[in-house]
């Protein structure tokens, strides 16, 4: 990824947020047809040793798993707040002209070996897990054992586990850091009116930007 210093995110809150937020990944791996992306919903584990895991799964059927190049390490795509940012909205286009639009965004890259789970003890435990982060928020959270113990018997028959164990994670921050101060409130202001919910997000990153 292209990153120049003043986009570059280190901060492991501002990745793991942006990952917990916007959880489906765009898994990239290496077969034997070249390159295949797979998206898919992770959870972000911290292990009791320091190191982190994505953990997800894919449909038995799905080719990813058994064909997949184990050597070659796999790349997770997480993608965040993103929005256009039009020249209109810069105070210092009225001094200069010197301005063209731009479209900002925030990701996080994840690259790690890819580890399989065929094994109902584990898949079961991280679906479990998945689940409870997926309903947190729903007021009443569904849960595994609201369905019948056959039916999850089958569905986890269907499916394969997936672990990316961590071994670096990269993050992109395009958030008007390049621009002087005062265009950057220009382009906070005109998100902010247009009333959508994700240009209110990026215009947060903007005005968080370092």
């Amino acid at each position: 990824m292209y990153l120049p210093p003043h986009f570059r995110e280190e901060r492991p809150e501002a990745l793991q947020a942006l990952i917990a937020a916007y959880p489906l990944g765009t898994l990239v791996t290496l077969g034997s047809d070249g390159l295949t992306a797979n998206h898919i919903p992770f959870l972000l584990e911290e292990r009791g040793d320091g190191r982190r895991a994505l953990v997800g799964h894919v449909a038995r059927n799905n080719a990813l798993w058994c064909e997949h190049a184990p050597e070659v390490e796999a790349l997770v795509v997480f993608q965040g707040p993103s929005a256009y940012i039009s020249p209109n909205w810069y105070p210092t286009k009225q001094e200069t002209h010197e301005v063209v639009p731009t479209y900002n965004y925030a990701v996080v890259h994840v690259h790690g070996p890819l580890i399989v789970h065929d094994d109902a003890k584990w898949l079961r435990g991280a679906v479990g897990k998945l689940t409870k982060t997926m309903e947190a928020n729903q007021p009443v959270p569904w849960k595994m054992g609201d369905a019948p113990a056959t039916f999850i018997d089958g569905q986890l028959e269907s499916i394969v586990g997936i672990e990316i164990l961590v071994s670096r994670m990269v993050g992109k921050w395009k958030t008007s850091q390049n621009r002087v101060p005062v265009d950057r409130v220009g382009a906070a202001a005109g998100l902010r009116a247009s009333g959508d919910g994700a240009d209110a997000a990026m215009a947060n990153l903007i005005e968080g930007a370092r």
